[in-house]
């Protein structure tokens, strides 16, 4: 079965190689959306087929494989060349015409996903505000986070390169300012003290798994139709990871009276945060 697969245009070349790739830190959509990325633009064509649960990425390409590899390392994933050699040129035609038949529907979700994700940020930010909490302000930019990866996804389709790329770049400075914010704010809370109100955490926690349950919900029917939105449940399923983990420092925050759970699930996330922020500006056109 053919996972998700990005073509361009069709193969014009006689020649035709598939090379595949272990990246190490690939293990959601985001890094999927990096790679997309960083290969947009090149003169020749090519197409690609991600298995981001086993990290593999499959490269279907002509004789331009140098610069393939040169901009696939620079993300800094750990992507390392297992295999390449030549195939037959009408493979990539099969791969275009199964990508093409679940696209539009893989789009639809992405975009309730998208409105889901910026929607919480909002409410988060807000409420992790109000309840002082660096763990819901955190959390917050995690929703951010996965919108911007969304949002430049399906912004991309139609436009050019250069303004990809444009887009792209402005989401990871946003990101990475905002989770520099934060982190300013644990630090401040952790030298001069917090309180933060364990009901407010709790319960918007709980909020905001309720949402990522549904990004789940939507996903479900869709998640063995490739590799792509297995990845994207995964991606929601770590959010729901990070948002139990909110809820839990809330608790800790009430039982023990300390402040410490809600710095240190805060430092967490942020740190996950940054980390995305850095990969996306590290694309190049």
């Amino acid at each position: 079965m053919i996972d998700k697969t990005t073509v361009s245009k069709p193969l014009q070349h006689t020649n035709t190689y598939v090379s595949q790739f272990l990246v190490a830190s690939m293990d959601c959509p985001a890094e999927e959306q990096l790679i997309r990325m960083s290969l947009d633009g090149l003169e020749q064509n090519l197409a690609l087929q991600f298995d981001t649960p086993n990290r593999k990425l499959k490269v279907f390409h002509h004789d331009n494989f140098e610069e393939i590899q040169a901009r696939i390392e620079s993300l800094g994933l750990g992507a390392k060349l297992e295999h390449t050699h030549e195939i037959d040129p009408d493979t990539f035609t099969q791969l275009s015409a199964t990508a093409n038949a679940t696209d539009l529907r893989h789009s639809i979700i992405l975009k309730w996903l998208l409105g889901i994700n910026a929607v919480m940020f909002v409410i988060e930010l807000f409420v992790g505000w109000l309840a002082q909490s660096t763990g819901l302000i955190a959390d917050s930019l995690d929703m951010f986070a996965d919108a911007a990866v969304y949002g430049v996804a399906l912004y991309a389709v139609g436009h050019s390169t250069a303004l990809k790329l444009r887009a792209a770049h402005f989401s990871g400075w946003l990101q990475v300012l905002l989770a520099l914010l934060a982190l300013s704010e644990v630090i401040r809370r952790f030298v001069f003290g917090s309180e933060p109100v364990s009901i407010l955490m709790m319960s918007f926690g709980v909020v905001a798994l309720i949402a990522n349950t549904t990004c789940l919900l939507l996903i479900a029917k869709s998640k063995d139709d490739g590799a792509h939105m297995k990845a994207s449940w995964i991606f929601s399923a770590n959010d729901v990871i990070a948002n139990i983990g909110v809820i839990l420092a809330g608790m800790l925050v009430a039982v023990t009276g300390s402040h410490y759970p809600d710095l240190i699930i805060g430092l967490v996330i942020v740190a996950i945060v940054l980390n995305g922020g850095r990969r996306i500006l590290q694309l190049k056109s």
